[in-house]
Parts: structure tokens; C-alpha cells; sequence
């Protein structure tokens, strides 16, 4: 081989080897959330408890409109390991796959949460001063030093503003009693210090939030 058509099939060899690299870079990017596929299930399943838009239709159930989509998807597959218990919601998840958990997070987190004033004006003030300064008399700590000045959260920890108090309320005493089997280390040392007043107060007001 001459050194003409050699020096060909080296550029050749290196433009065939930037395809291969570019189409394997393009391959391991991660796949955008199918929100129609989320949509889909939403629409067949979620809807009953949580709503078409993430507004629960009980109290009971936890508003995940506006929720962090990585959260989200963390407690469902918490649910589907078995992880954070819940016979009804393991039975919901048990068949979903991580790309649907994702996309079912992004599908929540996308919907715009609606602002619910407070019952109780009062009981939301003090509310207030737990979530801002918690209590410093009892070791209670602020709220807002994990899940930020208006409740909004981060990937990992949940968005609280605007979530049904009666849930708020729920979770704290499973936290205290260590029901609530995930995500429990730090929310157990809050949720014991916590009186009944102080945990029906903070809940009223993160209820507020928007």
C-alpha cells in the first residue's frame, strides 16, 4: 500500500471511530421522562387517591402536585422494595419500572399546586415560629433548615408548602413512632420533640404555603 491510499485509510479509520464514539455518548445519555406513558398511568391508577392533576381528593392522601420529581420516584421504588410500607401503594408500584417512576415524577413535579389558606389563623402562627425557628426550649429544630424558607424542598427531601395538614399530621406520628419505615433517622428526632399542638400547628401552616 502506498503511502497515499495509506494515509486514507488511517482518516477513514478515524472518522468511522468518531461515528462509533459519537453514537455510543448519544446511546448512555439518559432517555427524557415519557410523559405520555406517565400521563397513562396516572389516568388508570394514581388518579383515585391523588387526582388527575396531583390535588389527592382526601386529606388522607398527600397532594403531589409540584412534589420534586426525584423524590417522588424514590418513594415509589421505596414502596415497590418494600422499603416504606404501604399494602396499598406496593400493590400499585410493584410493576412499574424505574423509567415509569422517573416519568410519573417529572409528570407530578410539572403541575402548578394550588394555595389553600389556613383554617386557623392562629394555630398557623405559631405553626410559623416552629417552621421558621423551631423550638429552641426543647430541641425541636426549624423545619426550613432542611426543606428551605417556603417548604419547597430539594431532590432528595420533599416539598412540603401547600401539602394537606391532616397528611402532615400523619406522617409526623408515624415518624414518631417509627411507622413510617423510610427516610426515618433524622424526621423520628423532630417528630418525638414535637408536641400535639406544636405538630397540628406546623401542619396548619405548611398547609398555607405556596
Amino acid at each position: 500500500m502506498n503511502k497515499t491510499k495509506m494515509r486514507g485509510a488511517v482518516a477513514l479509520l478515524a472518522i468511522v471511530g468518531a461515528v462509533a464514539g459519537a453514537g455510543a455518548a448519544h446511546a448512555a445519555d439518559p432517555a427524557k421522562p415519557d410523559l405520555a406513558r406517565a400521563e397513562e398511568i396516572v389516568g388508570g391508577r394514581c388518579f383515585l387517591c391523588h387526582g388527575a392533576e396531583g390535588e389527592s381528593s382526601s386529606p388522607i392522601f398527600p397532594r403531589l402536585a409540584g412534589q420534586n420529581a426525584e423524590y417522588v420516584a424514590k418513594q415509589l421504588a421505596d414502596f415497590q422494595s418494600g422499603r416504606r410500607k404501604s399494602d396499598t401503594m406496593q400493590s400499585q408500584v410493584q410493576e412499574l419500572t424505574k423509567g415509569e417512576m422517573a416519568a410519573l415524577g417529572a409528570f407530578f413535579e410539572a403541575k402548578k399546586p394550588a394555595p389553600h389558606k389556613p383554617r386557623d389563623a392562629d394555630l398557623a402562627g405559631v405553626g410559623r415560629y416552629i417552621f421558621t425557628k423551631g423550638n429552641p426550649y426543647s430541641g425541636v429544630a426549624a423545619c426550613s433548615s432542611c426543606h428551605g424558607s417556603k417548604g419547597y424542598g430539594t431532590t432528595q427531601l420533599p416539598r412540603l408548602a401547600g401539602q394537606h395538614p391532616l397528611y402532615i399530621e400523619e406522617q409526623l406520628k408515624q415518624f414518631n413512632k417509627r411507622e413510617r419505615t423510610n427516610d426515618n433517622a433524622v424526621m423520628h428526632a423532630v417528630a418525638s420533640k414535637l408536641t400535639e399542638l406544636e405538630a397540628r400547628a406546623v401542619a396548619e401552616y405548611i398547609g398555607a404555603l405556596d
